[in-house]
């Protein structure tokens, strides 16, 4: 059977639905800078998520706070089928605030919650997405899954914060504002006068990923917006720091899981298929 995959930004709610149907590919060690809340149709997948070890199955729910890093792949070389909603910061935060009266972003406490009874709820959800149901009926299921993710899911400090090195923390402002320039990491060491091997390490211990790996799901991030609005492909990459376009949609797509072409057509109104 052919693979299938299907995106659709929902405009009233302002969150990404995927649903791939019998997808081999295996993707590589990269975070999202939003919350993933998905679930596993059929066949499984072994995550890898924050330094812990998982094998999932159908009717099992998967939490991604912004920023896990995380890889997937097959158990068993079978397809997968899957679906998730990707929800922003801002739109998380603005919801949250309406359930709980208090402003802030939650933390999921763990990336998979096997066998969740919480799977039927976000399918109802995510289908309502998918056949373009009323605003009204949307709302009131996003509202009311939240609730108990929050409820029995998250932890409950308000203030979550963590304890990163200066240093650290430097490089990570770097690249963040200096993503569309050619980095190298010699830079990076002489930026805070740490040696490359110790830079590495450090980053890596505080954020999951290299620094490599974080610099291009940067780009990434900052192309999907600049694809969302319409840009030319060839600009794109250019504006998000990627040194050729073949180079940016072979990176793209092992992340995204759509070329760029691809993903920008749902923002032109063509939901992809």
């Amino acid at each position: 059977m052919a693979e299938k995959r299907t995106i659709i930004f929902d405009e009233q709610l302002k969150i990404e639905a995927y649903q791939f149907v019998g997808i081999m590919q295996k993707f590589p060690n990269h975070f999202h800078e939003c919350y993933v809340i998905g679930f596993i149709e059929k066949g499984n997948r072994h995550l890898s998520c924050r330094g812990y070890e998982y094998d999932m199955i159908a009717g099992d729910l998967l939490l991604l706070n912004p920023f896990d890093n995380h890889t997937c792949q097959s158990n068993d070389g079978k397809p997968l089928d899957y679906r998730c909603l990707n929800i922003d910061e801002k739109i998380m935060e603005m919801a949250v605030k309406e359930i709980t009266g208090v402003n802030f972003l939650p933390t999921f406490k763990q990336p998979v919650v096997f066998q969740s009874e919480l799977v039927t709820s976000l399918r109802q959800l995510h289908q309502s997405i998918m056949d373009k149901e009323s605003e009204f009926y949307k709302e009131e299921l996003f509202y009311l899954l939240l609730e108990q993710l929050i409820k029995e899911h998250t932890i409950n400090e308000v203030d979550q914060t963590k304890q990163f090195n200066e240093s650290i923390l430097q490089v990570k402002k770097y690249l963040d504002t200096n993503y569309v320039n050619q980095i190298s990491l010699l830079e990076l060491s002489e930026l805070v006068h740490m040696n490359k091997y110790t830079l590495i390490r450090n980053f890596t211990r505080n954020f999951g990923v290299t620094p490599y790996q974080y610099l291009e799901t940067i780009r990434v991030n900052h192309a999907k917006s600049l694809l969302e609005q319409g840009d030319d492909l060839i600009d794109v990459a250019m504006k998000s720091g990627f040194s050729d376009q073949s180079h940016f949609t072979r990176f793209f797509k092992s992340m995204i899981g759509l070329t760029p072409k691809q993903y920008q057509n749902i923002f032109k109104g063509e939901d992809y298929e």
